[in-house]
């Protein structure tokens, strides 16, 4: 069984048990999981429910293991033959969410 959310405008499959990095958000204290409610298709063997964008009462929840850092990026500015560049270092937070359970309409 697995699904497909929309977090952050963003897409991703997910099955139970696999974690998932989503973008950071604020958090309650305290608070341990997770609930994504932008379900947009659920596939169970070979019964499919495509939502139309969304489906209504399916939900997806996980466990958040915490927060990380992924690699830093360093884009560069850059303006030819004026002697001018410049680094800028980037290093974008995300949240590891391991999914615990997916639940159909």
């Amino acid at each position: 069984m697995y699904a497909i959310i929309e977090d952050g405008g963003k897409q991703y499959k997910v099955e139970e048990g696999a974690m998932v990095c989503v973008d950071v958000r604020d958090l309650a204290e305290g608070q341990t999981e997770v609930e994504f409610d932008r379900i947009l298709l659920v596939r169970d063997g070979d019964d499919t429910l495509v939502g139309q964008p969304i489906l209504a009462g399916a939900k997806v929840v996980g466990k958040i293991s915490g927060e990380a850092a992924d690699t830093k990026l360093y884009p560069m500015q850059f303006r030819r033959r004026k002697d001018s560049q410049r680094r800028i270092g980037h290093r974008q937070k995300y949240l590891a969410v391991e999914i615990t359970s997916i639940s159909k309409p």
